[in-house]
C-alpha cells in the first residue's frame, strides 16, 4: 500500500475571488508560487463585474503595491481620481478640519477608483497569469486544515465535486467569512445599528479635488471627489430610516443631499442607482492558525470613514506574500504557523489602533447627546490648529511604504 501523502494541487489555495483574494495570487505567482482561487460568483460577472456605487480610496502605500503588482497601469486613466485635500465638517459649522499634502512632498492625498474597476482589472491580470488557476462557479462546501496539507471541498456549477490540497488554505471570502468560521476562527464584530447608501451624482461646481466628511445629528455624509464633474455620495443612516430613504423619489433624495452640504457643490443630479449596504466593522480575533491564514475583509472589515479598507487588505497582502517568498528561499513549509505567524504580528500591528481608534471616532461623532456635540466641535476646532498631528495623518497617506524584496 502506499503511504505517501496525496500529491499537493498548488502551494497556496485562495477562497474568494475578489480584489483581496486575486492581489495576494498575482504577489504570490510574481514570485513563483502557484495558487488555485474559488469563487462562488460565474466568470462573466468575476470578469466583468457590475458598478456597486463603492468608490475605493487609495493611499499611495496602496497605489505603490499596485503598481508593483501590475494592476494600477490597467486602471483607465478617466477612471483614477485625485484626492487633493480632504476636509471634516460638524454639523453646520463652516470652519472644517482641513488636510491638504503640503510638505509630504506629494501633490495630492491619494486617489480614488471605482471599486468594479479595481475588480475588472484584478481578474483580467490574474486570468492569464500561468501561476494562477481560477476555478469561478465554484463553492467551497467544506474545508479541512491537516497537519501536513490544507484542503478544500468544492461543487462546481455543473455539479462537479472534488477535493483540493495544498500547504496553505487563504480565506478572502469577506468580513463575514464562512471560511473563517470554518476553521474555527471568531471575530469581534461592531453593528454600528446603521446602513450606508451610496451613489454618484453630478454637480454644477468643480469639486476640487476635495473630499469631505460631514458628520450632522442623525447622519454621516461622504463626499468622494470623482472625475468628469461627479462626486461619490456616502450616506450613513440609522438602519431603520435606511429602506425609507432609498425608496425617496430620487428629486427628494438629491434635494435632501443637496442641503446637508450647504450647497458647496451647487446643483445636483443623481448618477444611475443608489446602492445600499449595512455597516459592521469586523477584527478577527487570529489572523492565522496552521495551514490558514486571512486577508483582506476576512481579517479586517474596517468603517469606511477612514477610507482604510482596501488599503489594509493591500498592505496584508503584500505582508502575508513576503513571508511565504522567504519561507519557500528558506525551504520551509508555507503552511506552519511558525511561518505565518510574522504576517499577523506585522499586520495586526499595522491595523489594531486604527480599527480601534476608527470605531472611537465613529462613536463620538455619531453620538447626538449634548456633550457628545460639544466635544466633537472643540475636537475639530483643536485639531485644525494642531500641524504636528495632521502632518502625521498627512504622512500615513502619503508614505509609499517599502516594495516586496525581489
Amino acid at each position: 500500500m502506499d503511504n505517501s501523502p496525496a500529491p499537493h494541487d498548488a502551494d497556496v489555495l485562495v477562497i474568494g475571488a475578489g480584489p483581496s483574494g486575486l492581489a495576494l495570487a498575482l504577489a504570490l505567482a510574481d514570485a513563483g508560487l502557484r495558487s488555485v482561487v474559488f469563487d462562488g460568483q460565474d466568470e462573466a460577472a468575476l470578469a466583468d463585474p457590475a458598478p456597486d456605487g463603492r468608490d475605493i480610496a487609495l493611499t499611495h502605500r496602496g497605489q505603490a503595491i499596485l503598481r508593483r503588482l501590475g494592476l494600477w497601469d490597467a486602471f483607465p486613466p478617466g477612471e483614477v481620481a485625485p484626492l487633493v485635500r480632504a476636509a471634516v465638517y460638524n454639523a453646520a459649522d463652516p470652519a472644517p478640519l482641513r488636510f491638504d499634502p503640503a510638505g509630504s512632498g506629494e501633490s495630492e492625498l491619494g486617489h480614488l477608483v471605482a471599486n468594479h474597476v479595481i475588480r475588472r482589472a484584478s481578474w483580467a491580470a490574474a486570468r492569464w497569469h500561468e501561476g494562477i488557476a481560477l476555478q469561478p462557479a465554484t463553492r467551497v462546501t467544506a474545508l479541512q486544515l491537516e497537519t501536513d496539507a490544507a484542503s478544500v471541498h468544492t461543487r462546481s456549477a455543473d455539479g462537479g465535486e472534488r477535493c483540493w490540497r495544498a500547504p496553505l488554505l487563504v480565506a478572502a471570502d469577506s468580513r463575514f467569512s464562512a471560511a473563517r468560521r470554518q476553521a474555527g476562527i471568531g471575530a469581534a464584530m461592531r453593528d454600528f445599528g446603521r446602513s450606508v447608501i451610496v451613489c454618484r451624482m453630478a454637480h454644477e461646481r468643480s469639486n476640487e479635488g476635495v473630499a469631505q466628511e460631514c458628520f450632522h445629528e442623525g447622519h454621516t455624509l461622504a463626499v468622494l471627489p470623482m472625475n468628469g464633474g461627479c462626486s461619490s455620495i456616502v450616506v450613513t443612516v440609522p438602519a431603520d430610516r435606511a429602506a425609507a430613504m432609498m425608496a425617496w423619489p430620487e428629486a427628494e433624495f438629491v434635494a435632501w443631499v443637496q442641503a446637508r452640504l450647504g450647497g458647496r457643490l451647487g446643483a445636483m443630479t443623481l448618477q444611475g442607482t443608489r446602492h445600499l449596504y449595512p455597516l459592521v466593522a469586523v477584527y478577527a480575533q487570529r489572523f492565522v492558525a496552521p495551514r490558514f491564514a486571512l486577508v483582506g475583509d476576512a481579517a479586517v472589515g474596517m468603517h469606511p470613514v477612514t477610507a482604510h479598507g482596501y488599503n489594509f487588505a493591500l498592505y496584508g497582502v503584500e505582508a502575508l506574500a513576503q513571508q511565504l517568498v522567504q519561507a519557500r528561499r528558506a525551504g520551509r513549509d508555507l503552511g506552519r504557523l511558525e511561518t505565518l505567524l510574522p504576517y499577523e504580528t506585522r499586520h495586526r500591528r499595522e491595523t489594531l489602533p486604527i480599527y480601534l481608534g476608527t470605531n472611537a471616532v465613529v462613536g463620538l461623532f455619531t453620538d447626538d447627546r449634548a456633550p457628545a456635540k460639544l466635544l466633537r466641535s472643540a475636537v475639530i476646532r483643536v485639531a485644525d490648529r494642531l500641524n504636528p498631528l495632521k502632518s502625521a495623518i498627512t504622512r500615513r497617506l502619503t508614505d509609499r511604504g517599502r516594495a516586496l524584496s525581489a
